[in-house]
């Protein structure tokens, strides 16, 4: 981008990201290819993505405020007219920052574009209200409750009651530290790392560049939320077992099943997401037998000792890592969603030994995905039963839900929390 006042650029770039999201249905990962976030110098790209991130996370306080600025909102292009005074209410609001370079910025940036010149006159003054009245109405709203899309709010306090949906909603809002899954010697590599060992055996970190940390180059450890380990842990001992990974990218699982001493096929249909998964295979030297195809129209050469399905779903247990999920999808992905996680438990199982474990996952904190998919299961499938699990590993006696595991971001709070899976484990009788 061309250069232009300090912190200009940043916002440029902030601003580009964060339409492609809200008005493109671009991922964010999409959204800063977009944007060119990487063009950018290390400090103005780093808050390039502060500003993005705390958008998306804090968008319905921002806008609650901003409405009570605008009587009419623009539109059509002149939207990235909404997007200058969404981002400079995060920062005023949101990241306590200075008045007056947040202020002076939105109006250069709003007469930089084309799209905005004739708006730059309501950017300064709603940026000013906001830079006056803003914060204290900003700390006056139920962010839990309108920072959740109204689909996803009402869906968790259905699920969990309202007081827990306020803690997992408050949890999205603080983001996710970062953990790293060592293969072995896990205390060790915390002190090297400088980081904490959580119950789950990973390293937790405070961020920083993934690449430039101590092992990452001799493949000691892999990128890996803590909630993340546990599902594979439920399989038990399968040292020396023929296991399969089912939709197994990025390869985290994969990895940790093979450290498990399992002989591991790892199947999935992205041709992408595998080229990601055996580059780190390649790294951790981690050796098992990779197949790219639909699980829907595979078959196997012969039956699998146990079988962990990470079922493709929703990924609202992720929330904290990728704020832009709650604003790409809805309630309505889910009526695509069921039938291929109910299609793909099927097949799987038809691949199970007879006395075989599958356990079925995903990060998904809505029970359409986990605990209604399992009952239904089990409904079609006499041969199947639910085999309880018990505390340990890691899994805290709160995880546990009616036999299965079912792990919410406010769990761990001292700590930091980890991410929202579901996990069952089926015996085949």
């Amino acid at each position: 981008m061309a250069v232009g006042a300090p912190g200009l650029d940043a916002r440029h770039a902030a601003l580009l990201a964060l339409d492609a999201v809200l008005e493109k249905d671009r991922s964010l990962d999409a959204a800063w290819r977009e944007a060119k976030i990487d063009r950018l110098k290390e400090r103005d790209a780093g808050f390039a993505r502060l500003l993005v991130l705390t958008t998306l996370r804090r968008l319905g306080s921002i806008d609650a405020v901003i409405d009570r600025f605008v009587a009419k909102r623009p539109v059509g292009k002149n939207r990235l007219g909404v997007q200058i005074m969404r981002i400079a209410g995060a920062e005023l609001m949101a990241l306590d920052g200075a008045p007056h370079a947040a202020v002076d910025t939105a109006v250069r940036l709003a007469k930089r574009l084309p799209e905005t010149r004739r708006l730059s006159g309501m950017v300064n003054a709603v940026c000013r209200r906001l830079s006056h009245e803003g914060c204290q109405m900003f700390d006056a709203i139920d962010a839990e409750a309108v920072d959740t899309p109204a689909w996803l709010w009402e869906r968790l306090k259905s699920a969990y009651g309202e007081p827990t949906a306020r803690a997992i909603a408050a949890a999205h809002r603080h983001g996710a530290r970062l953990d790293v899954m060592p293969a072995k010697d896990g205390q060790s590599w915390a002190e090297r790392l400088g980081g904490a060992l959580t119950p789950a055996g990973t390293v937790r970190l405070d961020g920083g560049a993934v690449q430039a940390l101590e092992g990452y180059d001799e493949g000691a450890w892999w990128v890996q939320d803590a909630a993340a380990t546990l599902p594979a842990r439920l399989l038990g001992d399968i040292k020396g077992k023929r296991v399969l990974d089912l939709c197994a990218a990025p390869g985290g699982k994969t990895m940790q099943l093979a450290a498990m001493g399992a002989e591991v096929t790892a199947l999935d249909i992205s041709n992408p997401r595998m080229r990601r998964m055996r580059e780190n295979l390649l790294r951790t030297r981690t050796s098992v037998k990779v197949v790219i195809a639909d699980a829907l129209d595979w078959q196997p050469e012969g039956d699998f000792d146990a079988i962990l399905l990470d079922a493709p779903c929703s990924a609202t247990g992720t929330i904290r890592r990728h704020p832009d999920l709650p604003h790409l999808k809805s309630g309505a992905v889910l009526s695509a969603l069921t039938p291929l996680q109910d299609a793909l438990m099927g097949k799987a199982w038809d691949w199970l030994a007879p006395g075989g474990a599958m356990v079925y996952v995903t990060c998904s904190l809505l029970p359409e995905e986990g605990e209604n998919r399992i009952a239904a299961f089990l409904a079609t499938h006499p041969e199947a039963r639910l085999d309880p699990i018990a505390p340990g590993q890691g899994i805290d006696p709160e995880m546990i839900s009616e036999g299965a595991l079912r792990t919410l971001p406010c769990h761990w709070p001292d700590i930091g929390g980890l991410d929202g899976f579901y996990a069952a484990r089926l015996i085949r009788a």
